[in-house]
């Protein structure tokens, strides 16, 4: 097992919030089975069990990480994200009330047809 990084200071902000989601989810998955343990009244087993399993994958992470072609996607991922021309907050605002006034009259729309289905059916099918 190589403990070296793979390209060091290359997608360092990719590679650490990968790493850094990946163990809140094993953290949040080890604390659901430190609560399961819990009822075994072992304070060995509830404790180090979890914190095993955590340590464990902690290092998988950050084997994984460093593998060449992860550490390749990642730097290139990193690379592509700082391309992307970002939209003002001017636009976003614009376009964020464009989609909700967009979303509230078609909601409106569709609710008309629906009680118009409604009043059909119940005055001329009399299925009510």
């Amino acid at each position: 097992m190589n403990l070296k990084i793979y390209k060091q200071g290359q997608g360092k902000n990719s590679r650490l919030w990968t790493a850094m989601v990946l163990l809140v989810i094993v953290a949040a998955g080890c604390w659901r089975l430190h609560l399961k343990l819990q009822a075994q009244d072992n304070v060995w087993l509830e404790t180090l069990v979890p914190a095993l399993i955590c340590a464990v994958f902690a290092a998988v992470i950050y084997w994984v990480s460093n593998l060449p072609p992860v550490a390749d996607f990642l730097i290139a991922a990193e690379g592509e994200i700082k391309k992307v021309s970002w939209s003002s907050r001017k636009e976003i605002a614009n376009s964020t009330m464009i989609v909700i006034t967009v979303v509230a009259i078609l909601a409106t729309g569709i609710g008309l047809v629906d009680l118009g289905f409604q009043i059909f059916f119940r005055q001329v099918v009399n299925l009510y």
